[in-house]
């Protein structure tokens, strides 16, 4: 992999990661366009690294407050709005690792279809816009119940299929819950912290039991890249998305859609 290759991808993947765009709707749309082979699983494992070191660094302050909160509750009986959204986040992750552990690595290759993708692109940019338009946006994400939790980790866990985009399906879920864009946002970005976590120790480990070549300068500017652009992104995406809203992202998305189509039909 050459240079220009890795920063692209990585700025790809540093802004996909967290937007609810589609991250492997555009991987697979950019290697088409520009016939790039596969950028390998280090690679994988590098961008990972940057998109979770950005997240954290991001939310620094609420995770040793959460951290703190969970703590608290779980040692000494003290509750607080802050312990209930640990529980919330802990709870939301369960049913994707649930679904990552017995959908096999065989299925999830033959959902990575481009038309599927398509057409997962097109019909969540539908379901997003409904959630958008329907939602009563009253709610801050330390209002959730444990039960709201876990339909929004249920949607979660819809996103091992291509092309609904992590992030784009528990913001609509969130927003299904009547929380604020800012909230569901929030939430969905807090959410993707364990998430990665357990995604890029799946891609280390299959990494460690078929090692491959790396360039390892390759691998840091990627890192790098992707850790910059995804702390930029979250940052900025919760400060307009109140603002300007989700359809930017929906138009996108049908967009996007059509091209694959197109591309791939």
């Amino acid at each position: 992999m050459d240079y220009l290759h890795a920063v692209l991808l990585a700025l790809l993947q540093g802004l996909t990661e967290f937007l609810p765009i589609s991250s492997s709707a555009h991987l697979i749309l950019l290697p088409k366009l520009f016939s790039w082979p596969d950028q390998g699983l280090a690679f994988d494992v590098a961008v990972h690294v940057g998109t979770l070191f950005a997240v954290t660094l991001y939310f620094k302050a609420d995770i040793r407050q959460l951290s703190a909160a969970w703590w608290a509750d779980v040692y000494a009986g003290r509750g607080s709005e802050h312990s209930r959204l640990a529980w919330a986040v802990l709870v939301a992750t369960v049913p994707v690792l649930f679904a990552g552990f017995i959908v096999n690595s065989w299925l999830l290759g033959h959902l990575r279809n481009p038309l599927l993708i398509a057409v997962t692109t097109l019909g969540f940019a539908i379901v997003l816009l409904w959630a958008d338009l329907r939602g009563s946006r009253t709610r801050n994400e330390r209002s959730l119940t444990l039960k709201q939790a876990v339909f929004i980790g249920c949607a979660q866990a819809v996103a091992l299929i291509p092309g609904t985009s992590r992030s784009g399906v528990t913001i609509t879920a969130g927003l299904a819950m009547g929380l604020t864009r800012k909230a569901a946002a929030r939430f969905s970005f807090l959410l993707s912290i364990p998430v990665i976590v357990a995604a890029g120790a799946v891609e280390l480990f299959a990494l460690v039991k078929q090692p491959e070549t790396v360039s390892w300068p390759v691998l840091l500017l990627g890192t790098l890249i992707a850790a910059i652009t995804a702390y930029l992104t979250v940052h900025f995406f919760l400060t307009l998305v109140e603002r300007v809203g989700l359809m930017p992202f929906v138009i996108y998305r049908i967009l996007l859609a059509v091209v694959l189509f197109y591309l791939f039909w």
